[in-house]
């Protein structure tokens, strides 16, 4: 039996990228059809999706959607179906999804992914012709009133259909002040602690938590680590109340994206049987980002410029990072203090410390593909996929133990070298004295090339493919769905 999903997200590749959100989005179609699913994906009508679909047939109108006219257009996205949102006048803007030319948030955000929830919830319940779905999956706050929705204020004589509420990253929740609730179409029964309310105010992604039939997370670490108030962002007391409708499924990776053998943007592909073609790599990342060639270590960081992303403390340790005799190529954007920083860091020390401000998808193929080892100190991860490349690429990861990063990296600690299991290095703790430690640890086991080498094989031997968490998503569905006959 086919399960027919609706996975509803605001941003999936290769249409819309601003995190790993849209790789995770953009991939799932693919992944869960060998599991006997056929998932159609929704997205909003930015200009790309519009682009996308130019073609397409409009399925469905709405003379107002939140007081837009509104239609839903089919298309494909990577072979596989595809509906967008057409509302010009929420969707038709250039640059981020969320944000303005100066960094801010859209003044209208709550309104432009309230309509986006309220119409992926009138598609889930058949509100339109020849479209029948059996589970509706959101994916973090911006989808999240689809559920809502759903529960307070379903379509007249729509079908109620088991839902799943996908949280990527806890620590953005779409949450709004209490003046927009009257403005949602919910009625007052919406209200309430187990509903939209939260702290006085409306909170997009507590919403669907609470509306949502499953809730998952990104990997088992994140799953156990938001029930605490450490990670759980303020809503850990809703994890632990619904803690049995909570699972972590690790993401997996497109490897016919990101595959070392046959990518175009390396000047050499390399197998783990052939390491040694990685230095062609390496010798032109380090004309690219203008670093002094020679044997010892190129670290490189692919991560936005944010304290959640520990690079504040990538700062404080750049200056004992040079004096182990390696050197950093780092790709990235964010915080405009961290950006002036990291620049006079690479002013001290020319030719050991290279930076590309921005985000350049080639750029970082050639990274994972060049460097020896990647940094990726965050203080919380719900997944993570940079590490995940890294590992397929033979690109050692140094990273914090928490979330996904630890689910997914094994340490080289005495025990994991004995074992020859290890596949990159783990540190507690997101402090100087923690990295420092561990970039030390990576560059003495960079001058025992024997020992590198495993290290290196041993993370390209894993299967970070999606087949098994395809699986795992295939049979939370037929779980809901079984428990809703």
């Amino acid at each position: 039996m086919t399960i027919d999903v609706l996975s509803v997200s605001s941003e999936a590749v290769p249409l819309i990228k601003t995190g790993g959100l849209a790789d995770v989005a953009g991939a799932l179609p693919g992944a869960l059809a060998p599991h006997g699913v056929k998932m159609t994906l929704m997205l909003p009508g930015y200009p790309a999706a519009m682009q996308a679909v130019r073609k397409g047939k409009v399925v469905h109108e709405w003379d107002s959607l939140l007081g837009e006219a509104a239609r839903l257009v089919s298309g494909k996205i990577n072979g596989f179906p595809l509906l967008v949102l057409d509302v010009p006048a929420y969707f038709s803007r250039e640059g981020s999804p969320y944000t303005d030319h100066s960094g801010h948030d859209w003044n209208d955000n709550w309104r432009r992914f309230a309509a986006f929830g309220r119409a992926a919830a009138d598609l889930a319940a058949g509100a339109v012709k020849r479209r029948r779905f059996d589970v509706l999956h959101a994916h973090d706050w911006q989808a999240a009133m689809a559920l809502a929705y759903l529960r307070f204020s379903p379509p007249e004589g729509g079908r109620r259909i088991p839902s799943v509420m996908t949280i990527h990253n806890m620590a953005f929740q779409g949450y709004f002040g209490p003046e927009i609730f009257p403005r949602l179409g919910l009625p007052k029964s919406a209200w309430t602690l187990d509903g939209v309310e939260y702290h006085g105010g409306v909170s997009y992604l507590k919403a669907g938590m609470e509306a949502a039939s499953a809730i998952t997370t990104v990997s088992p670490t994140y799953a156990a680590e938001i029930r605490m108030s450490e990670f759980g962002m303020g809503l850990e007391g809703i994890v632990a109340s619904r803690s049995e409708r909570v699972f972590g499924i690790v993401n997996g990776i497109d490897t016919g994206l990101w595959n070392p053998e046959t990518d175009p943007e390396l000047a050499q592909p390399y197998t783990a049987a052939k390491l040694a073609r990685r230095k062609r790599n390496k010798r032109g990342l380090e004309v690219e980002f203008g670093l002094d060639p020679d044997e010892g270590p190129l670290f490189i960081v692919i991560s936005r410029l944010t304290w959640q992303k520990g690079m504040d403390v990538l700062v404080e340790t750049l200056d004992h990072l040079v004096g182990t005799g390696a050197r950093l190529a780092l790709l990235g954007s964010g915080d405009a203090e961290l950006e002036a920083s990291l620049h006079a860091a690479a002013a001290r020390h020319p030719g050991r410390i290279g930076l590309r401000i921005g985000y350049d998808e080639a750029l970082a193929h050639r990274m994972q593909g060049g460097g020896d080892a990647m940094l990726v100190p965050s203080r919380f991860e719900p997944c993570g996929l940079t590490q995940l490349y890294a590992l397929a690429y033979g690109c050692v990861p140094v990273v914090a133990r928490t979330g996904g990063l630890a689910d997914t990296v094994i340490d080289a600690n005495l025990a994991g070298l004995a074992a020859g299991v290890a596949t990159g290095v783990q540190f507690a703790g997101v402090h100087y004295h923690s990295l420092a430690t561990a970039i030390d640890r990576t560059v003495e086991l960079y001058g025992h090339p024997k020992v590198w080498r495993t290290i290196q094989r041993n993370g390209m031997k894993c299967d970070f493919s999606w087949s098994t968490s395809g699986r795992a998503y295939a049979e939370l569905y037929s779980q809901l769905m079984a428990e809703g006959q």
